[in-house]
């Protein structure tokens, strides 16, 4: 923080960086890359008298005297508490009726459609939503709305149709690995719970400390290097209590509980941003800053492309909603064929929300930065290119944390970090379900009890748990989160949607094709970028010291769906299975 004794800095008004009419911004997860020391005028345009009992300032405390504006009071801090205390007591209330496997990972396939339309959109509008989704809006503009269309259209077809989901629901499977073995056999089940847990621990892995962030930049905590992580313990110890102790009945009432909250919140804050700030002032700034670009997805400059597009309507709409585990896991608690139908085209106007306000927020934060706080301007959108921005994540709840009045913000906080901890809990039970029932269990056989698969899975929970607290402070990826966790994803998704689509659907699928498919999917982690700079896909160009890329995330995607799918037929063609009764008996759960 600034000395009382030194006099404050003036933030100079300039104009906004002209990369922003043709590029995306993306920082990594780090708050900085460099420190600049000025004691005059620094590059960022903040001034300092030079006075030698002053200290001089640095882009971390000018960020840190940023996030001291907040609107956050004690008043909110108490709502928060609040609705976290009730959270873990329903974690403890539940315990009781949690009696095998079914209720424990399935709710007893009881649910109705209006409660599992509710749990749906609690579990796929949390925090982590929020924020790649706010962060897509912030450097995208209007253009990355497609997602949330492609979301909303898919999602409709699948309800309609049935398409995946239904047929899953039918087998009465507890995973989609559990389907495997069914349709294959163990060997593929075993490979494809491996495949599903490695790429769906590495996709979360960066959850908890976005969330975090979060946290940090709406309620104005001091940004040192002591906040980020005492916050990510925090939250992750309040969601490894309820969600070890309940299960998905404790994820199904909680999540319940969080769409109330932050369907209310979401509308209210959506409501303070636009008499803030004005949709004509807010269309006309997007449109002066970034022009056509950031309307249209298609537009080269616009940071997406045919390609991108094409990728989002494949895993923001089928993979999110017919493959996705978690999104899945909701379909096969459902009580019927039917109401799994209703959900699906209920809840594809969720799945379209849940991006576009966030979406929104992100552009509103973008206006509000450029327009009205030239402090924030000059740290996340600087016009001198040798200065590193802040981190843009940290955009949108800086933006709320200063327009939003005392008391909402509260309820906003608290139904953000409800969308947390139903995010979290939904995969934390989800992964490790994953590997008690796919791979322990089938090496286990028979002699693995009910009470060992439960003690197993709260194991696994809180070592899971554990592991995302350290890979959020170790990763330091390029990459947006939305494109980062497209790409992990896809080492299970691409490799899933063969299996899915070639098992229920084509007779000719043999295990061989399917066990080579799953392999093949862990190709996706060409598109990461740490993995494309170890292999050259790239690099640095030392002429112009700017990034060359030979092949995009979503090119990298695309590609591999291609490729496992060649693969799948290949190999059931030129290794079929032996005829074998199929079996309509549930594999034991």
């Amino acid at each position: 923080m600034i000395q009382d004794d030194c006099e404050s800095p003036v933030i100079t008004n300039k104009s906004p960086h002209p990369a922003l009419k043709n590029t995306s911004t993306k920082s990594k997860l780090t708050p900085f890359k460099t420190v600049v020391a000025f004691s005059s005028k620094n590059q960022a345009g903040i001034y300092r008298p030079n006075h030698e009992q002053c200290p001089p300032i640095t882009m971390e405390n000018s960020f840190t005297e940023a996030l001291s504006h907040t609107n956050f009071s004690t008043l909110d801090w108490i709502l928060v508490v609040l609705y976290l205390s009730i959270s873990v007591l329903i974690g403890l209330f539940v315990k009781k009726y949690v009696r095998n496997m079914t209720t424990y990972l399935g709710a007893g396939r009881a649910i109705g459609t209006c409660l599992g339309i509710a749990t749906m959109t609690g579990t796929e509008m949390g925090l982590i939503t929020v924020m790649y989704s706010s962060q897509k809006g912030f450097t995208g503009g209007f253009a990355a709305f497609h997602i949330a269309l492609a979301a909303a259209i898919v999602t409709f077809i699948v309800g309609a149709t049935g398409f995946i989901v239904c047929r899953l629901r039918d087998l009465k499977v507890l995973t989609i690995p559990e389907f495997y073995e069914r349709r294959f056999d163990r060997k593929t089940r075993i490979l494809g719970g491996v495949m599903l847990a490695f790429g769906g621990i590495l996709n979360m892995g960066l959850f908890l400390k976005v969330g975090s962030m979060f946290v940090v930049g709406i309620t104005g905590m001091s940004q040192d290097s002591r906040a980020l992580p005492a916050v990510m313990t925090v939250l992750l110890a309040l969601v490894l209590v309820y969600t070890v102790m309940g299960g998905m009945i404790s994820v199904i009432v909680t999540d319940y509980i969080q769409f109330v909250v932050l369907s209310f919140g979401i509308l209210a804050a959506t409501v303070v941003c636009l008499n803030q700030l004005g949709w004509e002032n807010i269309v006309n700034t997007v449109q002066e800053l970034k022009g056509e670009e950031g309307f249209n997805p298609l537009m080269e400059g616009s940071g997406f492309g045919w390609s991108y597009v094409a990728w989002m309507f494949f895993t923001a709409g089928l993979v999110s909603c017919a493959i996705w585990p978690t999104a899945v896991a909701r379909a096969l608690a459902m009580e019927s064929t039917k109401a799994v139908k209703k959900q699906y085209m209920w809840s594809s106007l969720s799945f379209m929300i849940r991006f576009i306000i966030p979406y929104f927020w992100g552009i509103c934060a973008l206006v509000y930065f450029t327009t009205s706080a030239p402090d924030l301007q000059e740290l996340f959108l600087p016009t001198d290119p040798n200065v590193e921005p802040v981190n843009n994540l940290y955009a949108m709840p800086i933006f709320l944390g200063r327009v939003l009045p005392v008391g909402l913000i509260g309820i906003i906080t608290a139904a953000m970090i409800a969308a947390f901890m139903s995010t979290h809990d939904s995969y934390l039970l989800c992964w490790s379900s994953v590997i008690t029932q796919d791979i322990i269990a089938p090496i286990r056989g028979k002699n693995f009890s009910t009470a060992s698969r439960i003690k197993w899975t709260r194991i696994l929970i809180v070592v899971i748990g554990l592991y995302i607290l350290y890979w959020g402070l170790i990763y330091e990826g390029g990459d947006d989160i939305w494109d980062y966790m497209a790409v992990t994803g896809a080492i299970y998704f691409t490799g899933a949607f063969s299996l899915l689509i070639g098992g229920l659907y084509w007779k000719g699928a043999s295990s061989t094709g399917a066990f080579l498919a799953l392999l093949s999917g862990m190709t996706a982690l060409l598109g990461l970028d740490p993995v494309q700079r170890l292999v050259g896909l790239k690099w640095v160009d030392p002429k112009t010291n700017e990034d060359v890329q030979y092949l995009s995330g979503d090119e990298v995607g695309l590609m591999t769906v291609a490729f496992t799918m060649v693969v799948f037929v290949a190999g059931s063609l030129l290794f079929p299975d032996k005829p074998k009764t199929q079996s309509t008996k549930p594999i034991e759960a």
